[in-house]
């Protein structure tokens, strides 16, 4: 199960992560989001459990769990959505209703 983990401290290491969900079963990947020029972390991250029930008992035992003065916000990971605008598919289309104008 994917679990999203947010409301993290800034200097929250991926390890810290894994040892903090490690306490609730097998941890297969944790991963913290950061900015892509600076690296600072983002606030949020992902940590990935084969197992689901470990994976749930994790979810009930962190959820506000406080971590470096902060609560955590720990609930199931929801699909990824298609990232471009909107989440929707573009049309081949223009938006002249297919005609073109001149």
């Amino acid at each position: 199960m994917k679990i999203f983990v947010g409301n993290l401290a800034s200097d929250v290491k991926d390890e810290e992560l894994n040892d903090l969900f490690s306490q609730h079963g097998k941890v297969s990947n944790t991963k913290i989001i950061r900015d892509m020029f600076s690296q600072s972390s983002k606030g949020f991250g992902f940590v990935e459990m084969p197992g689901r029930a470990e994976a749930q008992k994790a979810l009930d035992s962190l959820n506000t769990f406080e971590l470096k003065g902060k609560k955590l916000v720990v609930n199931e990971a929801r699909p990824e959505r298609d990232r471009r605008r909107g989440g929707r598919k573009r049309s081949s289309r223009n938006n002249s209703g297919g005609r073109r104008r001149y």
